[in-house]
């Protein structure tokens, strides 16, 4: 009997820990390169939320596949889904920043709805947000509810790796 009490508070205290972590790198973004875009986020142990990166590194976005243009610098992508209690804060607070900033365009695409392009980008929770460069090259991503000093700091190297001010 004591075996399986210590045997349940050491399994209790492995998923809070497993748990807190989870919870503490969701709505971060993360940049995505060629190396950790060609393993499928191995190379990261994964990413927050459990989303991987593409799964090869010149995986580039078209306005025909997100059914939207492209931002002339930037392009905000939110995968949403009916049953996603943040994704209406994760799609004001895009909204506003592709509004205050010249270039920058905001998308929101229903997970459910593209099942192609969740597969593809192995986008496995809501919301999920992508980070596109003009050219539709995903540059960073992250999951969860959305922190807006780390949309901003995504934006701004974004915006300055197309040569434009933040």
């Amino acid at each position: 009997m004591v075996g399986g009490l210590i045997a349940l508070v050491v399994v209790l205290a492995a998923a809070s820990v497993v748990g807190f972590a989870v919870r503490q790198r969701q709505g971060r973004f993360r940049a995505v390169t060629p190396a950790t875009a060609s393993t499928g986020g191995a190379s990261t142990g994964g990413a927050p939320g459990g989303v991987v990166q593409p799964s090869s590194p010149g995986d580039a976005l078209s306005a025909e596949d997100l059914g939207a243009p492209l931002g002339a610098q930037v392009t905000l992508v939110q995968f949403s889904s009916a049953v996603c209690a943040y994704c209406g804060p994760t799609r004001e607070l895009l909204t506003e920043v592709a509004a205050e900033r010249d270039g920058v365009a905001f998308v929101e695409i229903d997970a459910a709805a593209r099942m192609d392009l969740t597969r593809r980008l192995h986008v496995l929770s809501t919301p999920t947000v992508l980070v596109l460069d003009a050219l539709g090259a995903i540059t960073s991503r992250a999951s969860g509810p959305l922190r807006r000093t780390e949309l901003l700091t995504a934006v701004g190297a974004a915006l300055q790796a197309s040569g434009s001010p933040s």
